[in-house]
């Protein structure tokens, strides 16, 4: 009789995916029962020239959504023996549950230098994935749309979210200040430009990633860019730096047949 082969994701792995999506979501409503301060408030007290738009971070919605989905996904029996979960499932986790700890951290102690080297550490988990995913042969249906879209517009806003994050943890340490330098704050801006292109180009030209990372450059103008050309003229140049890699690596149909299926 031959025995069957053990299945490639072992149980603990798929539950520690689902308890890293209750804890991401979780942490948010802590303010809701009476601990710490919202992370909105948190975020007004150590504003810069590159904090995004309010209504930017509407995203979380549709993000808390997708990985709810993406965590019953791979958690489902036929996704057990998937080769491509195994190997992306537990930075995944390690990303989710860290955002869960970025914002528990931050409605106690506010954006420091702590709190952006959490982001930090959710932002690595997520480009891991994002590699991953770009170095599949192919990906199914749900590989595609459950795993790549959902883990790609995290990794997206999290590499936004980055550079907020240590700009603001700046001015919380009294570094800066800020609206103090506006060019300090566009130097940040292009250097998120040139990490979201290079990953962007690195991954075959994920636009999930691209529209994502441009939403948050878009919030960004919409804000500082108001408030000073530089940071302006940072935005829509690292916009069209990463819109025109994605346009470059999709001419290309077999880019565009991993990412979009056409």
């Amino acid at each position: 009789m031959t025995s069957l082969a053990p299945p490639t994701r072992p149980l603990v792995q798929r539950i520690a995916v689902i308890l890293a999506v209750v804890v991401q979501i979780g942490a948010t409503f802590l303010p809701d029962l009476g601990f710490g301060e919202q992370i909105g408030d948190r975020s007004d007290s150590v504003r810069t020239l590159i904090t995004p738009s309010g209504w930017a971070f509407a995203i979380w919605g549709p993000l808390f959504l997708g990985s709810a989905v993406f965590a019953i996904w791979q958690a489902l029996p036929a996704q057990r023996d998937n080769a491509l979960l195994a190997r992306i499932a537990w930075p995944a986790a390690i990303a989710l549950a860290a955002q869960g700890v970025w914002a528990t951290y931050t409605q106690f102690a506010n954006l420091t230098f702590v709190s952006a080297a959490i982001i930090l550490v959710s932002l690595a988990g997520l480009l891991a994935c994002l590699r991953a995913l770009a170095l599949a042969k192919t990906l199914s249906a749900g590989e595609r749309w459950f795993a790549g879209l959902v883990l790609s517009a995290l990794a997206a806003w999290l590499t936004a979210a980055s550079i907020v994050n240590i700009s603001a943890s700046l001015v919380y340490h009294g570094v800066g200040g800020g609206f103090a330098n506006p060019l300090a704050a566009a130097v940040m801006v292009g250097i998120g430009g040139l990490v979201a292109a290079l990953a962007t180009a690195r991954s075959k030209g994920n636009p999930w990633y691209a529209l994502v990372f441009c939403w948050a450059l878009s919030a960004i103008y919409f804000r500082g860019g108001q408030q000073a050309e530089i940071i302006a003229i940072a935005c829509m140049a690292s916009g069209a730096l990463v819109l025109a890699v994605t346009l470059a690596s999709l001419a290309r149909p077999g880019n565009r047949r991993h990412w979009l299926g056409l």
